[in-house]
């Protein structure tokens, strides 16, 4: 009797709906996180990582602890961004030196949140200047 092929295995869903992603650098492992969004945040992922592709063609990606992060060489990580129940979180490693500051706080002072909710669309002109600016500091270096 032939063997079945087995379908490939969907990513767990952790809490808010966030992939769980195996950590690995570069489009596919970024692909496969925003395949398995869940919903409207699949939509919102997609646009995300289409704005930052589109404005900085040479970036670069990565996926660590189920979120993709996003950095340019020789500046370190800039912006990652992760699954929620009602939003998702977009994060400024340096938010602190944008300009205008990304609304939301963190316990860390130099990192800023933006959240993107279904029925709070994202502010694209306001989003590609933060990625302009973000993309252009000092960034982290988290790996």
């Amino acid at each position: 009797m032939p063997a079945k092929k087995k379908a490939a295995a969907q990513p767990k869903l952790l809490s808010g709906g966030n992939p769980q992603i195996p950590k690995g650098d570069g489009e596919a492992p970024v692909k496969a996180y925003l395949a398995a969004m869940p919903g409207w945040k699949k939509k919102v992922g997609k646009q995300l990582d289409g704005l930052i592709t589109q404005t900085l063609p040479d970036v670069h990606k990565a996926v660590r602890w189920n979120t993709p992060f996003y950095g340019m060489e020789g500046r370190g990580w800039f912006l990652g961004f992760h699954c929620f129940t009602k939003y998702v979180k977009v994060t400024f490693l340096r938010g602190d030196l944008l300009e205008p500051l990304p609304p939301v706080r963190s316990k860390q002072p130099a990192v800023r949140y933006l959240h993107v909710s279904e029925e709070e669309p994202l502010d694209e002109p306001q989003f590609l200047e933060w990625i302009r600016q973000a993309s252009n500091q000092p960034g982290e270096d988290l790996f």
